[in-house]
């Protein structure tokens, strides 16, 4: 449109106020209610503040004129909710595929210590050696 790009061209202190029909605000209201654009698109395309379009559906929304409020959800963020539970789920599972094998292999130990008549288990009050952190690797430095 010629008309936008020479808006986009001129200066701030060069701009002029520009109004829109009230035929053209209700048809951008229509179509965030039907969530078919989003507040952000209409702001871009149009080169107008949020803070104009939120006034645009405080007047002329049909929804706001029936007692109801809009939650305005971009689909992304219900992606983004979606794919969250699935990857909570998932990790669910796996936490209880994990406990399952750390009380078998407690009962295996458990069943081995009977056997042997021994003490498997490490005992935590015991010091452990700190070792010298050598690996015994030659180093050349030159």
């Amino acid at each position: 449109m010629a008309t936008k790009e020479r808006y986009r061209s001129l200066s701030f202190s060069e701009r002029i106020n520009r109004y829109f029909s009230e035929e053209f605000k209700k048809k951008i209201v229509k179509e965030l209610e039907r969530n078919l654009v989003t507040i952000a698109e209409i702001s871009r395309e149009y080169e107008v503040s949020r803070g104009a379009i939120y006034k645009w559906l405080y007047k002329y929304s049909t929804l706001k004129k029936k007692g109801m409020k809009q939650v305005i959800e971009s689909e992304s963020l219900t992606k983004k909710l979606q794919s969250s539970k699935e990857e909570i789920k998932e990790l669910k599972s796996i936490i209880g595929e994990k406990q399952i094998i750390i009380e078998f292999q407690e009962k295996l130990i458990e069943l081995a210590e009977q056997h042997y008549k021994i003490d498997i288990k490490k005992n935590f009050g015991s010091k452990l050696s700190s070792g010298s952190g050598i690996t015994g690797k030659a180093t050349d430095t030159k």
